[in-house]
Parts: structure tokens; C-alpha cells; sequence
């Protein structure tokens, strides 16, 4: 049996449904090559261009030396009269992977160190069995450097005092890609209201580099039910999967929520 033509087969869906207008789509070189909409991500602000140039003349470890210096004993916002350390960051200056929480807590404030105590297990436990990373092979820091009082997020003039640090400090470690870690991060990096729960395991872009939003690992101490860890675990699962298309160094794993 011969192909029908075009011209017949449209005359045959007209008189099957009526006098209707049939067109044909034809694939156009436009077609193919438009940009797919699951593939746009949503883009953080352009930080000010001051804040996130490099001077390649210094190591990264350096970089970080001389913005640490910059910060000094802080005394820019109120969260200086209660802390005990700044929780600058940790880890390492050269690290393929950058995770950012939200503020130090109790144990973090304690030790002068992010992502300590019962969060520090957490994340550390999600690293090595996910991403197949040690916690010295990434770079890890908080938005905010002092622990805001009995933990309460901190407010827009506190985050207003950190951001500039926190903006020096993405560009001077220069990751391949970004884990952000709660709400407090999310609307922080980015300049939304929105928060962690709608936009968990949805790619966005802060200055080229990838970002992955998730829950943070203190969320999950507080909401242990199974979906939420296996919300995080695809998350870490879509980032391993990013890392190994990157080039991005890691132990061979297989995970399981």
C-alpha cells in the first residue's frame, strides 16, 4: 500500500472531525535547536564586580587568608555582642565543591568551625555516602559568621553585613559547583522570598557556577521522615551526577536512601 500524501491525509482528519484546520507539523532547524525549558535555571543576582574579582597571583588559600583578615574581630552587626568564635570556614581552599548553610549554631559557635555537632554528622555521613567525599576535600561555610541568639535566622541587617564576605569568599575558593543548604541560604544567594521546600533539587546558577538547594542537615535531625531523606538523597544523587559530568574527582559509590 502506498504512503498517503500530506494533502490527503489532512483531507481525510477533516472529514473525520469536521471542517477543521489541519496543519502538519514539520520539524524547522529552530525546532531543534530551541533551548529546552527544563534546562533554564534560575539565575542569583550579578554580585558587584569588586566582591568577586580573583587575583590569580594568589593561591586560594591565600585569598581566603586575606578576606579572613579583612573580617578581623567583626563588630558590623549585633550577633558580635553574644558569640563566642566567628565560624569563617573550612576545609579545602581548593575544592571542586562548595557547600553553604545558613548560620552556626551552638556547637559551631562553640569551635569556630561550620557544619560541627549532630549537623556536622549529618552532612558529614551524606558526603562520604552519596557523593563519595571526605569533608576535607570541600569547602564549607555559613552565610552568616555569628551565631544568631537561641538560633533564630538572622535578620536583613545581619546578612547585609555578611554577604559581601560570603561573595569574596565563593569567588576566591572558585568552585565547579555550589550545595546550598536551607532556606536562609537559598533566599540569601539569590534575593527571594521563596523558600527551600518548593525549590530543593531545582538547578540554578549563581555567577556560571551550578547550585544545587536542599534541605539542611538540622532539618532532617527535627523531620525524620523517610521522604525527606529520600528528597536529599536524590538531590546529592542529581549533584553526583553533575559532578561526574564536570570532571569532578570522587570515590566510586553506590547509594541507597
Amino acid at each position: 500500500m502506498s504512503e498517503l500524501s500530506i494533502e490527503a491525509t489532512q483531507a481525510i482528519l477533516q472529514d473525520v472531525f469536521g471542517r477543521c484546520t489541519f496543519r502538519l507539523w514539520h520539524p524547522t532547524r529552530e525546532d531543534w535547536t530551541a533551548e529546552d525549558p527544563r534546562d533554564q535555571v534560575e539565575q542569583a543576582p550579578t554580585p558587584a564586580a569588586d566582591l568577586v574579582a580573583v587575583d590569580h597571583r594568589q593561591s586560594p588559600a591565600d585569598r581566603l587568608a586575606a578576606i579572613e583578615r579583612d573580617l578581623g574581630v567583626c563588630e558590623r552587626c549585633i550577633l558580635c555582642r553574644e558569640r563566642r568564635n566567628i565560624v569563617f570556614g573550612t576545609g579545602n581552599p581548593d575544592a571542586d565543591l562548595l557547600i553553604i548553610g545558613e548560620a552556626p549554631g551552638e556547637q559551631e559557635d562553640a569551635q569556630g568551625v561550620p557544619f560541627v555537632g549532630a549537623s556536622g554528622l549529618k552532612l558529614d555521613a551524606m558526603l562520604q555516602n552519596v557523593l563519595g567525599l571526605a569533608r576535607e576535600e570541600v569547602y564549607i561555610l555559613n552565610v552568616v559568621k555569628c551565631r544568631p541568639p537561641r538560633n533564630r535566622n538572622p535578620n536583613a541587617d545581619e546578612l547585609e553585613s555578611c554577604l559581601p564576605f560570603l561573595h569574596r569568599q565563593v569567588a576566591s575558593v572558585s568552585p565547579k559547583v555550589i550545595l546550598l543548604m536551607g532556606t536562609v541560604a537559598l533566599k540569601s544567594l539569590f534575593e527571594t522570598n521563596q523558600g527551600i521546600t518548593r525549590n530543593r533539587g531545582k538547578w540554578r546558577s549563581y555567577n556560571d557556577i551550578p547550585v544545587m538547594p536542599t534541605f539542611h542537615p538540622a532539618f532532617l535531625l527535627h523531620n525524620k521522615e523517610k521522604k525527606n531523606v529520600r528528597l536529599v538523597w536524590q538531590d546529592l544523587v542529581d549533584l553526583r551526577d553533575r559532578m561526574d559530568e564536570l570532571g569532578i574527582d570522587r570515590a566510586p559509590i553506590e547509594s541507597r536512601p
